[in-house]
């Protein structure tokens, strides 16, 4: 079974090809418009590197959100138009289950952490449960404080958004700010994630495929405002 993982819901890109489980290759790439100009060259040169044609990709998984209203719009649009144009299977993978793969090995309880604005987060809370996460916390719109506050002890942060939102953080040795080379999602993690759930059929359909925004865009609430 080979693969592509697309990751662009941060600040930094990622591309990885897997065949039946393990990672032949990744690469990252910056953000913004960079997304769009490198991502399709990232792809052929990975995937001609390995000796793959257009077809020889069975499952796409792509990182769905929540995150950047770019990356996200460029991830989603690749996936789908790959999807029409090959026939390749697409899995879209939550961007908050794929931070929790970053906690590290004695985090039981995480909060993920991504800037919303005006004091908010993109957020959801998992808890280790043997060797699995559990979601007890949907994606979802909140404040770090409410989060920190709802969560057992101890809770080990992570996300982009932290540096955004370090005066809601207590001083509380129970409270955990993980490494900064932590926060990032990366494709590799969407591969493993994308896999486990495409052996339950959890697949997406190519035509109705839409990011996890959690709430417009801002430019969408601004408009509808101006406009009724």
């Amino acid at each position: 079974m080979r693969a592509l993982a697309v990751e662009t819901s941060g600040r930094v890109g990622s591309i990885a090809l897997s065949e039946d489980g393990r990672i032949l290759a990744e690469e990252q790439f910056a953000h913004g418009l960079m997304h769009a100009a490198q991502i399709v060259a990232i792809i052929d040169r990975l995937c001609r590197q390995q000796g793959w044609g257009a077809k020889d990709v069975h499952e796409l998984y792509v990182s769905a959100g929540p995150g950047s209203f770019t990356g996200l719009r460029i991830g989603i649009t690749l996936a789908k138009t790959m999807a029409l144009a090959t026939g390749v299977k697409l899995v879209a993978v939550p961007t908050v289950r794929v931070l929790a793969e970053n906690a590290p090995a004695e985090a039981r309880n995480v909060i993920i952490v991504l800037d919303a604005k005006r004091d908010q987060i993109f957020t959801a809370r998992f808890e280790r449960v043997g060797d699995e996460w559990a979601e007890r916390e949907g994606a979802h719109l909140d404040s770090l404080s409410a989060m920190i506050e709802r969560s057992p002890r101890p809770v080990w942060l992570l996300g982009e958004g932290i540096p955004y939102h370090r005066k809601f953080i207590a001083d509380d040795p129970s409270v955990i700010v993980t490494e900064e080379d932590r926060w990032r999602a990366r494709a590799a993690a969407v591969a493993k994630i994308g896999r486990e759930m495409a052996q339950q059929g959890q697949f997406a359909d190519p035509f109705t495929l839409t990011p996890i925004y959690i709430r417009p865009p801002e430019a969408e609430e601004k408009y509808k405002a101006q406009h009724g």
